[in-house]
This record gives C-alpha cells, structure tokens and sequence, in this order.
C-alpha cells in the first residue's frame, strides 16, 4: 500500500506540474498555444507584388500568429474594416483612412512604406505624353481622347487617378469612347490596357511585378513619372475593438508592432524584383 500510495503521489505530483506548466504557458504565450490568426484588409498591390507571399511565414515564425488576407481595393478594404470582418488593415488612401479613423472606425493607424504612382501606356505613345508634368499628360490624354483605362473600383489607385484628372480640370464625361472603367485590381487593369492599347495608372510595385512577369520587357512602358503628386503611402490600421467587439485587437497590435520593426522594416526595403526595390520603409518618420 505504502508503494502504491507513494506512486499515487509522485503522478499527482507530475501532473500538477505539467498542468502549472500549460497554464503558464497559454498564459505567456497564447499565440503560439491557441494557433491564432489575424485576419487582414489589404490592397491588391501588397498581394500583388508578392511581399505579403514573402512577409506572412516571418511574423508565423517571429510570432506563432497565422496572417490571413484578402486583397482588395482599398475602398472595399475599408468598408470590410467597418464590417468588423478583419483585424487589421493596411491600405494606401490617406484620406480615406483618416475618415475612416475619425468616425470611429479605426485606431492606432500607422505608417509602414512607401513608393509611388505611374502613368504608364503603349511604347510609340499616341498621346505624346511622355515626360510630361502630371497634370499636362492628363490634360493631353484628354484632349487627345486617347483610351485610358481605370481601375473604377474605388482603390487607392483609383482614388488617387481621379483626384489628378479633377487637379487637371478635366471633368470625365459619365461615357466616353476614350475613357473606360473596368472594375478589376491592378494586374487585370494593366492586361486590359495592353489589350486595348491604352493608358493607366499604376503603382510602382505592381509595375515592376508586371515587368518581372513579362521577362522584364512589359509592353507597356512609364510614360510620367517623379512628379511629387504622384507619392504613394501605405499605413495600418488596426480595428477599433471598442466598436467591434469580435476583432482581436491584441494580434493587430503585434502585427503592427511587428511590420514597424527595425527588422521588418529592411526587409521591406530589400525586398526587390528585376533588381529594383518595390517599397521603401518609413515607419516613425
């Protein structure tokens, strides 16, 4: 009995211990113990140019967090945000995220990267826009009625081409031969222009991953560029978790703590293809 009693003890012993252990651990650690997720709202151009392919296996091994993303226009990424489908956002329509803030939607927004937009269009140039200001190109595209192809999806992209048409005075007609509004991301824009033969506006990430695609040697070719207008900035944006309740505001601070790390942050700015760097960092600047 004495035997038995003693083997009874040293087992209770043992599993007091390994559940002390569990219990300090989820405690600790709750990422890595749970398997979490944090489920992201990010435009198509992060999808697109493969970082995100590049970033998600880093923050699951720097973290234990699992990132889940749907990649859509930031317009669409934003109204998911207010839907309180996601946790966090990152997009790149300044204006837009802080209304977005400011009516309550969002919190801790944050700057991470930048790079910047491009008109680009077919090599022999119709319209005769190549090295043009932005709002001179624009203003000859118009005049010229040469086929301009856009995004229509209420994007960062898109937000950002009609706020150059409207800084160029040219009022868009509601239909024009010239003038076409496809309702696709970026990479489906950019095939319909070099169906079509026409123009577009893209961000320099995906360009170049359109470039890489096409061996380096993209159909179509940047026509206006360097213009300060044409500065594109992303950010994230964790969801307000006092009025989305259902939204773990916990992993979204990680993560934005995470992609704002000294180590992330050259990453990002390393991350490069066809030799050329698609985002430059810029967080606490």
């Amino acid at each position: 009995m004495a035997i038995n009693q003693l083997k009874g003890e040293v087992m209770m012993s043992s599993l007091k211990f390994y559940l002390s252990f569990f219990l300090v651990f989820f405690l600790i650690f709750p990422a890595f113990a749970l398997g979490q997720s944090l489920m992201m709202a990010t435009t198509t151009s992060t999808d697109n140019t493969g970082l995100l392919d590049e970033l998600a296996p880093k923050f699951k091994q720097d973290t234990g967090i699992t990132l889940k993303w749907t990649a859509v226009g930031t317009g669409k990424a934003l109204e998911i945000g207010r839907n309180c489908d996601v946790d966090v956002l990152m997009v790149h329509a300044p204006a837009a995220e802080k209304e977005f803030v400011n009516n309550g939607y969002g919190v801790d927004r944050t700057q991470i990267m930048y790079n910047d937009f491009i008109i680009i269009g077919p090599e022999d140039d119709p319209a005769g826009i190549k090295g043009m200001s932005v709002k001179e190109a624009m203003q000859k595209m118009a005049d010229e009625k040469s086929l301009f192809v856009s995004r229509g999806d209420d994007s960062g992209t898109n937000k950002k081409e009609l706020s150059l048409w409207d800084n160029a005075d040219v009022n868009l007609p509601d239909k024009a031969e010239w003038y076409l509004a496809v309702g696709q991301g970026m990479m489906s824009t950019i095939r319909v222009a070099v169906e079509r033969g026409g123009y577009t506006l893209a961000d320099r990430g995906t360009y170049i991953k359109y470039a890489h695609n096409q061996g380096g040697d993209p159909s179509l070719k940047i026509m206006v560029e360097g213009d300060p207008v044409l500065f594109n900035q992303y950010s994230a944006i964790a969801v307000n978790p006092e009025r989305c309740k259902n939204v773990h505001y916990e992993l979204a601070e990680k993560f934005i703590d995470w992609i704002t790390s000294k180590k992330i942050q050259s990453f990002t700015g390393n991350y490069k293809l066809l030799g050329k760097q698609l985002f430059t960092p810029n967080a606490g600047e």
